[in-house]
């Protein structure tokens, strides 16, 4: 009998990537802040080397300022939002789901306001959200707990960042394999 591959898991090209609201001034009040960035920054590098569609949003900008600058070469032209739920910038998601790209990867802050909200908003119209545990964050622990048991209570797929790569990969005996090990290496 031949292998069956599960449908649970990342498939690349069923997948693209949302980075939501790392930005200048809410960045410094997450805990762990750094080192979400760098998993954000490693994700979206990966996405690039497999050819995964990836874009960025932020939060009203004027007040909350751009992208956090390791962020702001890879997402040039992040959509602008005042909504808390990405799900509202349609720009990427509709071209997204359209092309069969139903499973979003989710990263960014804060875990209990925008990311759930974004989630909940994808799940509602058929997307299977992949939110990366390592490369999401609130300001209080108990926000960011309760925030990823609600998404996953309500369908979404809670993942770590290796293995969002691995996923991609899907095997060893891919010329992108060496560039990705490298990423792995780098954490």
């Amino acid at each position: 009998m031949p292998h069956t591959r599960s449908p649970l898991r990342l498939d690349e090209k069923r997948s693209a990537l949302l980075v939501v609201d790392l930005q200048e001034k809410l960045a410094p009040v997450i805990p762990n802040a750094c080192d979400i960035e760098s998993e954000i920054v490693r994700i979206s590098d990966a996405a690039e080397i497999m050819g995964i569609p990836a874009t960025a949003t932020v939060q009203y900008p004027r007040g909350l300022g751009k992208l956090v600058s390791n962020l702001q070469q890879a997402f040039a032209d992040p959509e602008e939002k005042v909504s808390f739920s990405a799900a509202v910038c349609r720009q990427n998601l509709e071209k997204w789901l359209a092309d069969g790209r139903d499973q979003i990867v989710v990263c960014g802050i804060e875990t209990h306001i925008c990311i759930l909200q974004t989630v909940l908003d994808l799940l509602a119209e058929g997307a299977k959200p992949f939110v990366v545990v390592q490369a999401v964050g609130s300001r209080n622990h108990i926000d960011h707990e309760l925030g990823l048991q609600r998404m996953r209570d309500s369908g979404a797929t809670l993942i770590s960042s290796e293995s969002v790569l691995f996923e991609w990969l899907d095997t060893a005996d891919r010329s992108e394999f060496k560039s990705i090990s490298r990423l792995i290496k780098s954490s």
